[in-house]
């Protein structure tokens, strides 16, 4: 009976997050800007500073079991092109807000800021879109423009590659 109710959880968890990859259509640009949130845990950093930087926007949530597992990858991703200009931003889409990322940020000692989304993210009016699936992932150019976009959990190598094209630009 456990492992029923126990796999039903997880199949649910799985299902609501979409986990299988599948490419967005990229909306518009100019996207700096919406990450004026606040930041929980040991990286802060605001808005203002990721502009000139090549920047991946993950909508995360710490309930989402692909979100988890996808954490490797951008902590991953964060080291090797940091010093090349990338920075990586998650944005916690909890309902708790910071009651669960506060706990969330500082037990993961994430490489990359945690921003609180706010109220009018949760009700889909994010300059992104609807965020209708979680993880889904941007990548902004120098010029805060999205030029690749994902929902559900990224390849590794797909998403180095991305970053490596633009941060040649």
């Amino acid at each position: 009976m456990r492992r029923s109710v126990l796999a039903g959880v997880l199949l649910l968890g799985l299902v609501a997050c979409k986990s299988a990859p599948e490419a967005v259509e990229a909306p518009g640009e100019g996207f700096l800007g919406a990450l004026a949130l606040p930041a929980v845990g040991p990286q802060r950093q605001a808005a203002e500073e990721l502009s000139g930087r090549v920047v991946l926007v993950n909508f995360l949530a710490t309930w989402c079991f692909p979100c988890m597992a996808e954490l490797p990858t951008l902590e991953a991703l964060q080291r090797d092109y940091g010093p090349q200009g990338f920075q990586v931003v998650g944005v916690g889409m909890d309902l708790e807000g910071e009651q669960v990322l506060v706990p969330f940020a500082e037990h993961y000692a994430l490489r990359f800021p945690v921003l609180v989304a706010d109220q009018r993210i949760h009700l889909g009016q994010s300059p992104f879109g609807v965020i209708d699936a979680l993880p889904t992932s941007f990548i902004l150019d120098r010029q805060g423009r999205v030029v690749a976009a994902w929902q559900g959990v990224a390849p590794h190598e797909e998403m180095a590659k991305a970053i490596e094209k633009v941060l040649k630009k």
